[in-house]
């Protein structure tokens, strides 16, 4: 007679964390660094149209490492999520820990399930409030885990050797392009080293608690260009952007 074969669950759930964490690790790293209007998106990311990070609502935005079908459908999710919330109730209680909560729920669920592998996804959900003492980082791993984060969070890819980079630069206060240069910095040490990266490597986006309404704003082309070289972001160069939010 055959014996079944038998994996006690503490092996089991160390095997399917060090698979997710695996394929979480293949990734580039992405930075999310508050700073002193809002709060900054930074992922070494080539692709136009595939993107790390997301607005997901007015004053909410989303980011992520790993599998790009696995981290979209939570995505997709949590849009969902905000827009049936705030349609129901009211848009102010629409919250990042809320959106948190859901995909924890859902993270966690597939982890400790048997019937399908877990997430090899990272996220960050960020919210900006009216001042720096009310914004929120969450941090979440592939097992469901929930962090509240302050000030930076580095995930994905290195992000121990970028997270050591950012632990001794960052401060209280920065200004957009000082904070800006510090993730780009900080990104280019993923690996041991000193790399130096393009604006065209890099997907970045802001929070900006001081625009009107939708906080989430992508910079790209000459307005990144310039803050990466010290230069200050004026309002036209807003207006174009948000162009370029309604094109999609």
């Amino acid at each position: 007679m055959t014996m079944p074969f038998y994996v006690s669950p503490e092996q089991l759930m160390k095997d399917r964390a060090d698979f997710a964490r695996k394929g979480i690790a293949r990734g580039r790293s992405v930075v999310v660094v508050a700073y002193d209007a809002g709060i900054l998106f930074v992922a070494e990311n080539p692709s136009r149209a595939l993107h790390k990070i997301s607005e997901i609502y007015d004053r909410i935005a989303f980011a992520a490492v790993g599998r790009y079908n696995e981290f979209e459908n939570l995505r997709i999710a949590g849009v969902r999520y905000a827009d049936l919330r705030g349609y129901s109730y009211d848009r102010r209680d629409v919250t990042a820990r809320g959106l948190a909560n859901a995909f924890a729920q859902t993270l966690g669920a597939v982890f400790s399930g048997q019937g399908e592998k877990p997430f090899e996804v990272e996220l960050v959900v960020a919210e900006v409030g009216d001042g720096a003492e009310t914004d929120q980082l969450y941090r979440l791993t592939y097992d469901g885990s929930v962090g509240d984060e302050h000030g930076w969070v580095a995930m994905g890819g290195q992000a121990e050797h970028v997270g050591e980079v950012l632990a001794a630069r960052y401060r209280d206060g920065l200004t957009l392009t000082e904070a800006l240069a510090l993730a780009v910095d900080a990104l280019g040490h993923d690996n041991g080293e000193d790399r130096a990266l393009p604006p065209e490597q890099l997907e970045v986006a802001v929070l900006d608690r001081h625009r009107p309404r939708r906080k989430f704003r992508r910079l790209a082309g000459p307005l990144l260009g310039r803050l990466l070289g010290g230069g200050p972001a004026g309002q036209h160069d807003g207006d174009a952007d948000d162009d370029a939010e309604a094109q999609g």
